[in-house]
C-alpha cells in the first residue's frame, strides 16, 4: 500500500513530515541544463538512467531538455516507464526467464523498448519470445570493458554474437552497451582517464571485428556520472547514460578533479529530511532516518548544516548524530536534511518526492509532490 505524501503543494517547507525524500528543485533543474549542455557541447545524445529517479515525471524533464529516452534496468522499470508516457526506452541489462522476455516483448508492441544480451543461449530466448509476440525487438550487445560483470569478451566474440543476432527474424543488431560501472567510482582523474581509455580499446577492438560481418552500430552507449566527458570526447561513444548527476549522492561527490578538489560539476540536489527525535546526551541526538530511510552500502550521509556532526551507528529507524566536533546542539525536534551515500537504493526506499522550492531560503515552500513511480520495481 502506497503511503500518503508527507507534504502538500503550497506548504510551507518547515511543515513537511520526516522521514522525506527532498528534492531542491533549484539545484535539481541545474543539473538537468548542465548534461544538456554538454550533450551539445560534444554533438552527443544522452539516455539518462531512469534507475536513479524511478520516475516518469523526472523523465519527461530530461527529454524536454534534449534527452532521447531513458534508460532502466529491469523490465518492470521500463513497464512503469511506457506506461507514464516514455517512449523510447532501452534496458542496459540482460533479461532472463520466460516471463519476463514475455512482458518485454510486449511491452516493444506499445512502445521502442530495446535490451542488451551477452550470450547466443539468450539471443535465442529473445528470437523466440519476440516471435511469439509479433515484434522485431532491438538488442544491444554488451561488452565487458573492464567491470567483470555482464559482457561478453569485446573483439571477435562481441561480433559473433552480433552476427547471431542480425541473423535472427525477429532481432535487429542495434549496437554496443560499453558502460564500465566500477569507473564511476575510482576516485581520481588519473585512474578514470584510464579505465576509459582502456575500455575505448575494447569498443574498437569490436567495431574491427563487426567490419568482418558489415554490421555497423546505431548505438554505442554507456558513460556514468563519473565519467561522462572522457565517453564524450572520445569520438566513439554516440550516447551516455548518467543517471546520478541530476541528485549527486555523497559518493559521487567523493570523487576528484585534476586538481585533487571535490568532485562539483553537479550540486547535491537530493537529501532526506530527519527529525531530531533525541537528544540524550550533549555529544548525541538521535534522528527519524535509519536504515529503512537511507542506503548506507556507499557510505553514511552527509549533514551539511552541522559541520563536524557525523551521521553512525543506524538501525532501522534511528540515526545517531556524534556532536563531539560540532559547535552547534540540535534541539528535540529541529529538522536537519542528510544528503545520502547512494542515492538510488535511497530513492527506492520512499514513495514520494518532496519538490522544494528555494530550499535554503526564509521562502522555501513545497512545489511538488510527485509519486516514486517504480519503488520496488526489481523484476
Amino acid at each position: 500500500m502506497t503511503m500518503p505524501a508527507p507534504a502538500e503543494p503550497g506548504m510551507p517547507f518547515a511543515d513537511v513530515d520526516t522521514p522525506a525524500l527532498i528534492i531542491d528543485l533549484d539545484a535539481f533543474e541545474r543539473n538537468l541544463t548542465r548534461m544538456a549542455d554538454v550533450a551539445k557541447r560534444y554533438g552527443i545524445r544522452v539516455r539518462p538512467h531512469a534507475k536513479t529517479h524511478k520516475s516518469p515525471f523526472i523523465a519527461h524533464k530530461q527529454i524536454t531538455r534534449g534527452a532521447v529516452g531513458v534508460c532502466c534496468q529491469k523490465v518492470s522499470e521500463a513497464e512503469v516507464m511506457v506506461r507514464g508516457g516514455i517512449q523510447d526506452v532501452l534496458i542496459t541489462n540482460e533479461i532472463a526467464g520466460r516471463r519476463k522476455l514475455e512482458r518485454l516483448t510486449w511491452l516493444a508492441r506499445e512502445a521502442h523498448v530495446a535490451v542488451c544480451t551477452d550470450s547466443l543461449q539468450n539471443v535465442r530466448e529473445l528470437e523466440a519470445a519476440a516471435a511469439h509476440s509479433g515484434v522485431t525487438l532491438d538488442v544491444l550487445v554488451e561488452i565487458d570493458c573492464g567491470g567483470r560483470r555482464c559482457g561478453t569478451a569485446p573483439g571477435r566474440p562481441a561480433a559473433e554474437l552480433a552476427g547471431a543476432i542480425a541473423a535472427s527474424p525477429h532481432l535487429s543488431f542495434a549496437g554496443l552497451q560499453a558502460y564500465y560501472g566500477a569507473a564511476q567510482h575510482f576516485r581520481t582523474e588519473k585512474e578514470r582517464t584510464a579505465a576509459i581509455a582502456s575500455a575505448a580499446e575494447r569498443v574498437q577492438d569490436t567495431l574491427a571485428e563487426l567490419k568482418k560481418y558489415d554490421l555497423t552500430c546505431r548505438i554505442i552507449g554507456g558513460a556514468g556520472t563519473g565519467t561522462f566527458e572522457h565517453e564524450a570526447a572520445s569520438g566513439i561513444w554516440n550516447e551516455l547514460q548518467p543517471g546520478s548527476y541530476i541528485f549527486m549522492d555523497a559518493d559521487y561527490a567523493r570523487n576528484q578533479k585534476a586538481d585533487g578538489s571535490r568532485f562539483d560539476t553537479f550540486e547535491h540536489a537530493l537529501f532526506v529530511l530527519a527529525t531530531v527525535m533525541s537528544t540524550p546526551a550533549p555529544e548525541r541526538a538521535v534522528v527519524d532516518a535509519g536504515h529503512k530511510a537511507l542506503s548506507n552500502d556507499s557510505g553514511f550521509p552527509e549533514i551539511p548544516s552541522l559541520p563536524g556532526a557525523k551521521y553512525h551507528r543506524p538501525s532501522d529507524e534511528h540515526g545517531v548524530l556524534d556532536l563531539t566536533a560540532c559547535d552547534r546542539r540540535p534541539q528535540l525536534g529541529d529538522k536537519v536534511l542528510l544528503i545520502p551515500g547512494h542515492c538510488d537504493p535511497t530513492v527506492n526506499l520512499h514513495d514520494w518526492y518532496v519538490g522544494i522550492r528555494g530550499l535554503h531560503t526564509p521562502d522555501a515552500h513545497v512545489e511538488a509532490v510527485w509519486p516514486v513511480a517504480a519503488r520496488g520495481a526489481i523484476f
